[in-house]
């Protein structure tokens, strides 16, 4: 049987510019503990097809893994924003592209063990290129990998972003779905 667990009281630790840390005391199941929870409005992550059949995807430097990391678009949900307009922000702002469809394929939760971040995944297509639109401080490289070899890429661990991993997976088996009818 799992017993939810009651929050006692909620402390903020940190407050920033992208994220927020709290401390909540709450009761278990065996006394009281702490949970530290990271607060994070969340994102968007859209894995955009073109006509082609390639999967528009950026690379970026993360300075968490001190890398360059091939991602599909995606960005922070601003405080009142709806996923769905973060999504096409994002694709026009990153790539230049704007979609004529986009599909809503699942709500990821990145780290439920430390954060409330809450990612949504989305599918574009019919896409119209244009200028990006980048943030003053981002540095992008767009790259358009054909659909398979972004697929065989997540299969041997060479993408290794988890939005972009379950970004590619779902539209695959969308597109078997789509190719079985």
């Amino acid at each position: 049987m799992i017993i939810e667990e009651k929050t006692l009281d909620s402390r903020r630790i940190y407050e920033g510019a992208i994220l927020n840390l709290r401390r909540d005391r709450v009761i278990t199941r065996n006394g009281e503990s702490y949970r530290e929870i990271v607060e994070h409005n969340g994102g968007a992550a859209v894995v955009p097809i073109t006509e082609s059949g390639k999967i528009v995807m950026v690379r970026q430097y993360r300075k968490a893994f001190e890398r360059v990391i091939m991602e599909v678009p995606a960005g922070k949900i601003e405080k009142g924003d709806d996923p769905f307009e973060t999504v096409k922000r994002e694709l026009k702002e990153e790539t230049g592209y704007a979609a004529e469809k986009i599909t809503f394929l699942t709500e990821m939760l990145p780290s439920v063990g430390y954060t409330e971040e809450a990612v949504f995944i989305y599918l574009a297509e019919g896409l119209t290129p244009g200028e990006t639109e980048l943030d003053e401080n981002e540095s992008i490289e767009v790259v358009e990998l054909d659909f398979e070899e972004a697929f065989t890429m997540v299969m041997k661990g060479e993408i290794k972003d988890a939005k972009s991993i379950i970004a590619i997976l779902m539209a695959k088996q969308l597109r078997m779905e789509g190719e079985n009818r």
